[in-house]
C-alpha cells in the first residue's frame, strides 16, 4: 500500500491531467464578455439565443479562467471538465430542439466546495486516506442544481478538518488569495472564494458552522449567503464531525453579485428529492421591505478590536445607507465572551477526537493548533497556561477561553447545550426585541485577512463570525472596499485605545516584528461586512444586502474584476 506523500503526488498528478484539456476559444467572442456576465445574465443570454451563447461556449470560457485560477491559487481540487462538456452539449441539443431552458440555473457553471458528493469524483477532504474513492452519487445540492440545468464542473479546496479559516491540506496544498499571494483567501469554504474572486465560476457553494461561507467572501471580493439552518439541503455532503448538532452546520451560496445569491436561493431554498432528507419545504418567499429601514451595527467587538480598514468598511456602508434615509444605531454584542467560551466548549466537548481522526498518517496543518491545544494538555497544565496568561498578560479573554477548551461528560455537554439556548434568548431580547432593528451590520473579521500560517495562533479571530452560528441567524456578505496602505495604517491616535481585546491576540495581530496586519503589504486585498437578519428572515436578509450594495454605488467589485485588475 502506498504511503501518503505518494498518494499525494498521484492525487495531484491526476489533477493536473485534468487541467491540460483543450479547450477552444470562441472565436467570436471574447472569454470577458462571459466572465464579465452575471449568472442570472448567463442564463437570459441563452434563453435569448443570442448568438455565441451557449452552454458549452459559456463552460469554455469558464474552464480557461478556472485553469487560469488554479496557476494564480491553487484553488481547485477536482476538475470534472469532460463530464461537464457533455453535460453543455446536452442542454444545447435540448434547447435547440425545444427552444425552453432546463430550469433557472441552465447552463451556468458551478463549483462546489470539495465536501459536496459528485458521482464518479472523490470526496477526499484533502484527507489521503478517502483519495482515490469515487462516489456513486451526488450529494443533493448537487442533484438539484442538474435539475436546474446549472453544470458542475470543478470542486474547491479546503482546509484540513475544515475548522480554520485559512485553507491548506496536504494532498492539495494551500489556496492563496486572488488579489495577494502572501495571504489566505479564508476558510473553511477558501477554494470557493478564491475561484469566484477569480471570475473562475459563475455560481458556487459551500458550508458554514463558523464563518466558512463569510470570511472567504470577504477576504476574496464576493458575495454569500449563510442561511438559516436547513433552507439548502446538506444531504450527500461529507463531515469532519458528523454527529455534532449543538451548532448548525449551514449550506449556502457564494457568488459575484447579489442577484446571483438570489437566484441560487430561489432555485434551492425548500428543496429535496430525498424522503430522509430534513429540509423543511419553504420555497423562497416574496418581500417588500418598508421604505426606511433601521440597522443596528458596531465596528468592533469586545474580544479583538478591529483594524482600522475593518471599522472603515463598516462606517462607509452605515453612511451609504444613512445617505439614504435609513436609519443606523451602534449596538454592543451582549457577553460575547461568554458566546466564544459556549463555542469553544461544545466544539472541544470529544477533545476534537472524532474532527482529528480523520487526519491518519497525514501531517496535521498548523492552522489547527491553538483550537486543538487545550484538550491534549493535562487539566493541571492547561490552568497553569490559562493563569499565565491572567498574570503575565492580564488576558481574562484567552484564560476563560483555554480553561473551556477541554473534554467533557455528557452531562456537562448537556449543560452548555442549555447555555447556548439561554445566550440565544438573551441576544434576542438585548438586540432585537429592546431595539427594533430590520438588521444588522457588522465586520466579518477583525482583519481583511492574514499571511499564511498565521491562523495557528489566530483562531479566536473567528468569533465575529461564529456569534451568528450560535445563534442561527441568516447572514450576507457584501464587499465593500480595499485595503489603502496609505488610509489604513495604524495612527497613534488607533494605538492610543484603551479598548483592545485579547492582549494575547492583540499582540499578535498589531505588534512585534512581523505583526498578522500590515496595511501596506495588504494593499488592494477587499474587505466586506456581514448583513444580519433574525432567524427565517434569510429572504430579507437578500433584500438588506441589495439595499446596501446599491447604496454603496460602484465601488470595483462584480463579474469581470479580477481580470480587468490584471490587466491594469
Amino acid at each position: 500500500m502506498p504511503g501518503w506523500k505518494q498518494i499525494v503526488r498521484e492525487k495531484r498528478a491526476e489533477r493536473s491531467a485534468r487541467l491540460e484539456v483543450t479547450l477552444a476559444p470562441n472565436l467570436k467572442i471574447a472569454d470577458e464578455a462571459y466572465l464579465s456576465a452575471t449568472a442570472s445574465q448567463i442564463v437570459q443570454h441563452i434563453q435569448r439565443a443570442e448568438p455565441g451563447w451557449t452552454a458549452e461556449t459559456v463552460l469554455d470560457a469558464y474552464a480557461r479562467r478556472a485553469i487560469r485560477a488554479q496557476e494564480a491559487t491553487n484553488c481547485l481540487t477536482e476538475v470534472m471538465f469532460l463530464d461537464a462538456l457533455e453535460e453543455a452539449r446536452s442542454l444545447d441539443r435540448e434547447f435547440a430542439r425545444t427552444h425552453t431552458i432546463k430550469g433557472p440555473l441552465h447552463g451556468v457553471p458551478i463549483s462546489f466546495k470539495d465536501l459536496y458528493a459528485v458521482k464518479r469524483y472523490d470526496t477526499s477532504l484533502g484527507f489521503t486516506k478517502y483519495c482515490q474513492t469515487p462516489l456513486t452519487e451526488d450529494a443533493e445540492l448537487v442533484a438539484q442544481v442538474r435539475a436546474a440545468g446549472g453544470i458542475p464542473f470543478v470542486k474547491t479546496n479546503i482546509p484540513q478538518t475544515m475548522m480554520a479559516w485559512e485553507c491548506a491540506n496536504p494532498v492539495f496544498g494551500t489556496t492563496t488569495n486572488p488579489w495577494s499571494a502572501n495571504h489566505t483567501c479564508g476558510g473553511s469554504s477558501g477554494g470557493e472564494g478564491a475561484l469566484l474572486g477569480c471570475d473562475g465560476s459563475a455560481l458556487g457553494f459551500g458550508s458554514d458552522i463558523g464563518g466558512s461561507l463569510r470570511i472567504p467572501a470577504s477576504f476574496c471580493g464576493i458575495y454569500s449567503l449563510k442561511p438559516g439552518h436547513s433552507r439548502m439541503s446538506g444531504d450527500g455532503t461529507k463531515s469532519c464531525d458528523p454527529g455534532f448538532e449543538a451548532i448548525n452546520d449551514c449550506k449556502g451560496p457564494m457568488g459575484r453579485s447579489v442577484g446571483d445569491i438570489e437566484l441560487a436561493c430561489r432555485a434551492l431554498f425548500g428543496k429535496s428529492g430525498r424522503s430522509h432528507d430534513w429540509v423543511p419545504p419553504v420555497p423562497y418567499r416574496e418581500i417588500t421591505l418598508a421604505p426606511k429601514l433601521k440597522f443596528g451595527y458596531f465596528k468592533s467587538d469586545p474580544l479583538m478590536r478591529a483594524s482600522p480598514v475593518v471599522q472603515r468598511a463598516v462606517q462607509e456602508s452605515v453612511d451609504a445607507l444613512r445617505k439614504q434615509g435609513h436609519d443606523c444605531v451602534e449596538f454592543v454584542v451582549p457577553d460575547m465572551l461568554e458566546m466564544a467560551r459556549i463555542f469553544v466548549a461544545l466544539t472541544s466537548a470529544d477533545k476534537h477526537q472524532t474532527l482529528l481522526s480523520h487526519i491518519g498518517p497525514d501531517d496535521k496543518d498548523s492552522a489547527l493548533f491553538l483550537m486543538t491545544l487545550g484538550p491534549r494538555l493535562p487539566g493541571f497544565i492547561r490552568n497553569l497556561v490559562a493563569f499565565g496568561a491572567r498574570v503575565a498578560l492580564g488576558d481574562p479573554i484567552f484564560e476563560k477561553l483555554f480553561t473551556n477548551s477541554r473534554g467533557r461528560s455528557v452531562k456537562e455537554y448537556w449543560a452548555e447545550a442549555v447555555k447556548l439556548k439561554e445566550y440565544n434568548e438573551l441576544f434576542f431580547k438585548e438586540v432585537w426585541d429592546k431595539n427594533g432593528f430590520d438588521g444588522l451590520v457588522c465586520p466579518v473579521n477583525a482583519l481583511p485577512s492574514i499571511p499564511h500560517g498565521t491562523c495557528a495562533d489566530l483562531a479566536p479571530l473567528a468569533f465575529a463570525t461564529a456569534l451568528f452560528n450560535i445563534v442561527d441567524h441568516p447572514v450576507g456578505v457584501v464587499p465593500v472596499t480595499r485595503v489603502d496602505k496609505d488610509r489604513d495604517v495604524l495612527t497613534d491616535d488607533w494605538r492610543a485605545s484603551s479598548v483592545k481585546g485579547s492582549p494575547f491576540v492583540y499582540g499578535k495581530v498589531y505588534e512585534g516584528k512581523k505583526p498578522a496586519y500590515d496595511a501596506v503589504a495588504m494593499h488592494g486585498i477587499p474587505v466586506g461586512v456581514q448583513i444580519v437578519g433574525k432567524p427565517w428572515e434569510d429572504e430579507k436578509v437578500i433584500e438588506m444586502m441589495k439595499v446596501v450594495d446599491e447604496a454603496l454605488g460602484t465601488r470595483g467589485f462584480g463579474p469581470g474584476t479580477w481580470g480587468a485588475r490584471q490587466t491594469t
